[in-house]
């Protein structure tokens, strides 16, 4: 199926956890900018299912006013009543495969058959992940699950999807048992984001840049996940999960398998993601060895960003006071591929960090020198692509410039391409192409199972070293710092350093 040939059938979304903060903050608003775009069809329904016992006229006041707080003021009274008419809500105990599932069953026929939709169900489970396998069971288990008749039942599973290697195989065990790999959609709403996209068309899509996007040219690669934030209220999440498994087995991979893949023979789901799977199989393994040199954690202290004084971590609601916990993680990768070989990949994410902002650079190699020996120029500006994916979406070039003047001198120059500035703004919670997608099924942006199981492989030595190790230096940087002196030491070490576009 083409871009242009793309449209999405009738169906039903369902949403478990839907009185949560994701259904609140993500998935209506982004519901409500799809309609908006035309992209939602006519014949449409979400049921809402939660622990809560709510009337569909109280859950609907409640969506009714998340929409307020997150669309804004230029809301459409119409497409709010639009979304009225087409909303219901069931709640009741998730361990009960028998009356909540009995009601949910019977609220959709009636939906299917009130707004004339044929039997496609999609289910978004926004639930804490040891719920997963659970919950599909029981909608399997009631007759809600198995394709049928021409109609298809798809399942969309927020990250974390497991915890560790075993998790996840056995998380994905699980599911298989219930379902087919094209009925499973492992959402990571980073690659929602526009920019996430356009690598592919930035570098596939250009001549100019592919025939240098190689070992040749390129002398290292930096991918920062940059929080200002805390862990806000999420301690008790957080406390047993840490930086490492947040954020780089999946946001964070998903980046590397995106700069790093070879062209895909086309856009197709598996052509797209077998070449990114080939990437994560490629990553050489940590030895414990390795993880003492190549990758580094940190914790944040007290400190001060915006010029407001802030807690350090161990201080933190839910956290426990003597903590082990990493809000920090940096990682030396190595591709072990003839287009990356001894290119290394420095990966790094941390909270309370000075700026929200994740961006991919590549950092190409020096110019001879030289022909600049008897000029002013010192040292030659190396040129680097910075993709800034948020918050302000683009792309930078990075070069070296001669100064006016009658002598020979250099300077840095950077060319900037913002989306705003070329394609206007456009009101974007990263969910609305994942969700549209899961509707079209198209499975694209969406991890396979070999994928989530190659990542876990790739982290879990570090996650045992430091299981076994604990560190005996936490906290060991400051809030509002760019991390500990050991990242730095990280790069310093190959003769390198972080490059921080924003201050």
């Amino acid at each position: 199926m083409s871009e242009k040939q793309k449209q999405a059938e009738p169906c039903v979304m369902v949403i478990f956890g839907a009185t949560g903060d994701l259904t609140k903050r993500k998935l209506f608003p982004a519901l409500y900018n799809l309609a908006k775009g035309g992209f939602l069809p006519e014949s449409f329904a979400i049921v809402g299912v939660g622990r809560q016992e709510l009337a569909t006229e109280d859950f609907w006041s409640k969506i009714n006013a998340d929409l307020q707080e997150f669309i804004g003021k230029d809301i459409d009274k119409n497409l709010l009543k639009w979304f009225q008419d087409r909303t219901f809500y069931t709640g009741g105990d998730f361990d009960d495969d028998k009356q909540l599932f009995k009601d949910l069953k019977k609220i959709l026929a009636e939906v299917c058959k009130t707004h004339n939709i044929p039997e496609n169900f999609f289910y978004y489970l926004a639930t804490p992940p040891q719920l997963f396998a659970n919950v599909t069971g029981k909608i399997h288990k009631n007759g809600l699950g198995k394709q049928e008749n021409g109609h298809w039942r798809r399942f969309i599973y927020e990250k974390p999807f497991g915890r560790n290697l075993e998790s996840a195989e056995n998380l994905n065990a699980e599911l298989l048992k219930i379902l087919d790999e094209n009925q499973i959609y492992r959402i990571d709403h980073y690659l929602g984001k526009e920019t996430v996209q356009n690598i592919l068309v930035f570098r596939f899509g250009n001549s100019i840049f592919e025939p240098i996007w190689n070992r040749n040219y390129v002398d290292h690669v930096q991918i920062t996940v940059a929080e200002q934030l805390g862990v806000e209220m999420r301690g008790g999440y957080y406390d047993t999960a840490g930086a490492l498994r947040d954020m780089i087995p999946n946001h964070i991979f998903q980046l590397v398998t995106l700069t790093a893949m070879e062209p895909p023979v086309s856009f197709e789901a598996d052509a797209v993601r077998d070449e990114q799977a080939k990437i994560l199989q490629a990553i050489q393994t940590f030895t414990p060895e390795d993880v003492l040199h190549k990758a580094v954690r940190g914790q944040y202290g007290e400190g001060a960003i915006d010029k407001k004084k802030v807690s350090a971590y161990r201080s933190e609601p839910d956290v426990a006071p003597n903590s082990n916990t990493e809000t920090y993680a940096a990682l030396k990768l190595s591709i072990d591929n003839w287009r990356w070989a001894n290119v290394p990949f420095y990966v790094r994410t941390g909270k309370h960090l000075p700026a929200k902002h994740t961006e991919i650079i590549i950092q190409f190699k020096k110019a001879p020198f030289m022909l600049f020996r008897n000029t002013q120029i010192e040292r030659l500006t190396t040129n680097r692509i910075v993709i800034h994916i948020q918050p302000d979406e683009g792309i930078t070039l990075h070069f070296g410039a001669k100064l006016p003047g009658p002598i020979v001198d250099m300077g840095a120059v950077d060319m900037d391409f913002n989306y705003i500035d070329h394609f206007g703004e456009t009101v974007s919670t990263g969910y609305e192409r994942l969700l549209f997608d899961c509707m079209v099924g198209d499975a694209t942006l969406f991890q396979r199972a070999d994928m989530v199981e190659a990542s876990w492989r790739i982290v879990s030595p570090v996650l045992d070293v430091w299981s076994a190790i604990p560190a005996r230096d936490f906290p060991n940087y400051e809030s509002g710092t760019w991390g500990p002196k050991e990242a730095d030491l990280l790069l310093e070490q190959d003769g390198r350093r972080w490059i921080n576009t924003i201050d």
